[in-house]
């Protein structure tokens, strides 16, 4: 994939200088970064919508029609690119369709504007072609720098030659005449103009060559921020392109011309101290800018390809990569530089990152890490310079003192890769941080650290100082990234009753009508129990994300599940339906629960609603044999015939009976007390329908053969099946 470089430069430029969005358009720093990713992405689409319909019309019903179809197409376009990432369109849906298409149709006339008078003018060029031609751009400048360098070093030494021989003549020759001296001054002064106007013009195209420069690196180095927040946000589950190879490609050719101007910036400095003596400190400054700029690439371009794992448990393997972009430049890929991986707290990573130290002492661990140590290698075949760290495994870690509510879970680490390697005279110290970790020693501290790095993935600014994130957010940024979160793991979105359904949840049944006023905090995505409850949203919303992703993804990609509704609307919804019409919901009190919920026709339409099954019921039969085994559900809601919606998920029918040990095979069952499996209609108990529900399991595993005494210790409410039985004893 290759990216519109010149694009890239006048978006930066645009996000960064230009007029903030008209009347009530007004974007916060989120939603800018989200504005930019939008224009990104979807640049070609945008570009030929907005050319095609020329001028505004002054007809404001038919201005209106066509915003709201743009807005429309625009969110189809992106979401046909990019599947289940919402977060964008999330923030187009904040504001009215004319507001923002005008905004947007403004902006992107100005870059278009802009783009025009960047050299060379190629609108409709391939994005390699103009990407090659920018950097041909650099290079002629560097080009015309040294033929008008090597201009101003000849007529410097001829005016030096010149004026000696002069001193030498009126020394020599005491009889010449006034006439003589005044034509040889004559002349050397003109020679000296012209050395002076050459300089003149080889600073102003240096000055010119800086600014280009410049702008184009700054934009490289941006482009490559945003592929690091946009790493950041996969983290999360979210797609993105990987356009790292292209942004090597121009940080090589970047250093390439930047080494080449230090260069001749150089040669200038070793001659013009002795012709030229008030330029010297204009070219030191030139050098300070050039180092300074070489320094920054450098060091920017050391990065994490391969992030360590975020939750990170001790004494477990993992495995991290980094990568150096300068491919073969400046020769350091033969030194095969040795890389160090320590772990940081992030109080730690916060002064080193303010400080940024270049010495060769490394700053204290806060844990022991076993094989931190790899070799940089380049690989000619993919022009990667990277060092792979296979075999890492964080052995102890150092905590800080815990404040108030603060737990281990809470804590950020990060891991510090750096390296020192030499150029020239010069010595280089790159180092780099990953995303942050947090580090568990068991497994049930994991659902809390997810939400630490959710959070931070989700919700951190481009550049910031290591780890500050917002302590609140609005609820459509989190609602995005939950959805991100929950299709990266299920292959399957949340409606949009989903999302209204879960921002009932967390916010406890008060909130706005608008949406974007809503805002949630940490502690009530995470730290607040819910009410009645010991668990929090998140410790709910993870566990059924983790059960969907176990044992149920197939039912959820279907369409199969409801899953994200409340009791009384199920109630409503099943009472207007057929007897035997069922939908399937995750249960509000039991983590990790789904529950059948089920209407029996009658004079109330009863509904009735089974125990929630868990992971570890679902481990023992699936939940569409599960649905199979009770009869009396015969309609998905709202009128699926059963086997229409789940057969393709029923277990294959048992075939020979006997196994190759000599025993029978046994099968388990589900199976609700008060139920007679041989009468033609399903019969209940005459009770309340909250009585379905109880601490034991209402709905019972049962198992036929020689195993029951077992399985009856292992679920003591539960009754055993034996429609083979007689065939057992037979054998």
């Amino acid at each position: 994939m290759c990216f519109d470089f010149r694009r890239t430069i006048v978006v930066s430029c645009l996000t960064q200088r230009t007029s903030r969005p008209t009347r009530r358009c007004n974007l916060s720093r989120k939603n800018e970064k989200c504005q930019y990713e939008l224009r990104y992405f979807c640049a070609k689409w945008i570009e030929t919508t907005i050319l095609a319909q020329g001028d505004l019309t002054n007809d404001e019903p038919l201005f209106q029609q066509i915003a709201k179809n743009f807005v429309q197409g625009l969110k189809a376009e992106f979401q046909r690119n990019f599947p289940g990432s919402t977060n964008i369109i999330d923030t187009i849906d904040q504001y009215p369709p004319e507001d923002y298409y005008r905004h947007l149709r403004n902006g992107i006339l100005q870059e278009l504007q802009m783009m025009r008078t960047c050299p060379p003018n190629g609108n409709h060029q391939p994005p390699h072609e103009l990407t090659t031609q920018i950097r041909l751009t650099l290079t002629q400048y560097l080009t015309n720098m040294v033929t008008k360098e090597k201009t101003v070093k000849v007529l410097c030494e001829q005016f030096h030659t010149r004026t000696g021989e002069f001193r030498a003549l009126q020394m020599g020759s005491p009889n010449s005449t006034p006439e003589f001296e005044e034509r040889v001054k004559i002349i050397l002064n003109n020679e000296y103009l012209e050395m002076i106007r050459q300089k003149d013009a080889l600073l102003a195209d240096l000055r010119s060559f800086m600014t280009h420069y410049e702008t184009v690196q700054v934009a490289v180095i941006n482009e490559l921020k945003n592929w690091q927040r946009s790493q950041a946000l996969g983290g999360n589950g979210q797609p993105y392109k990987d356009n790292l190879d292209e942004i090597q490609d121009w940080i090589e050719g970047l250093l390439e011309i930047i080494t080449a101007a230090r260069g001749v910036i150089t040669k200038m400095l070793s001659y013009w101290e002795q012709y030229i003596g008030d330029s010297k400190t204009i070219l030191e400054g030139f050098v300070r800018q050039v180092m300074h700029l070489q320094e920054s690439l450098i060091i920017s371009s050391f990065i994490v390809e391969k992030q360590p794992p975020q939750v990170m448990k001790t004494n477990t393997r993992f495995a991290s990569t980094v990568r150096w972009l300068i491919g073969q430049q400046l020769g350091v890929s033969a030194a095969n530089p040795q890389v160090e991986c320590l772990i940081l707290s992030e109080a730690q990573a916060q002064r080193y990152f303010s400080q940024r130290p270049m010495n060769d002492c490394p700053p204290h661990s806060s844990g022991e890490i076993t094989n931190n140590s790899s070799s940089m290698e380049f690989q000619p075949q993919s022009r990667h310079f990277t060092a792979s760290f296979r075999n890492m495994q964080l052995k102890k870690i150092k905590r800080a003192e815990k404040k108030g509510t603060e737990s281990v879970m809470d804590e950020k680490f990060s891991l510090l890769f750096y390296t020192t390697t030499s150029y020239g005279d010069y010595r280089i110290r790159a180092w780099t941080l990953s995303l942050p970790v947090v580090v568990i020693v068991h497994g049930n501290q994991e659902p809390q650290s997810w939400a630490t790095i959710t959070w931070d993935n989700a919700f951190a600014e481009i550049t910031r100082e290591p780890f500050q994130v917002p302590e609140y957010v609005s609820w459509l940024e989190l609602a995005s990234a939950l959805n991100t979160k929950f299709y990266s793991q299920t292959k399957r979105a949340l409606t949009e009753d989903n999302k209204r359904f879960l921002c009932e949840k967390i916010f406890r049944n008060e909130y706005k009508s608008d949406d974007t006023k809503n805002y949630v905090k940490w502690g009530q995505f995470c730290k607040e129990p819910l009410p009645g409850r010991t668990f929090t949203f998140w410790d709910w919303f993870f566990a059924i994300m983790k059960m969907t992703k176990d044992h149920l993804v197939g039912p959820w990609q279907a369409d199969r599940i409801v899953g994200f509704i409340n009791k009384e609307k199920t109630i409503e919804q099943l009472r207007q339906c057929q007897d035997g019409t069922f939908l399937l919901r995750f249960s509000d009190s039991e983590l990790g629960g789904i529950t059948i919920a089920w209407v029996r026709a009658g004079d109330t339409n009863e509904v009735f609603m089974l125990q929630p099954w868990t992971a570890k019921d679902l481990n023992v039969r699936a939940l569409a044999d599960r649905i199979n085994d009770l009869s009396y559900l015969r309609y998905l809601y709202p009128n699926i015939p059963k086997d229409d919606a789940f057969g393709v998920f029923y277990s294959p029918p048992g075939g020979e009976q006997r196994t190759t040990n000599g025993y029978v095979k046994s099968i388990i069952k589900a199976h609700t007390p008060g139920y007679s499996e041989n009468s033609g209609n399903a019969s209940y108990p005459n009770t309340p329908q909250h009585n379905m529900q109880s601490p034991n399991h209402s709905v019972d595993m049962m198992e036929m053969g020689a195993s029951n005494a077992e399985m009856y210790n292992n679920y003591s409410n539960e009754e055993f099946v034996d429609d083979d039985f007689e065939y057992l004893l037979s054998t």
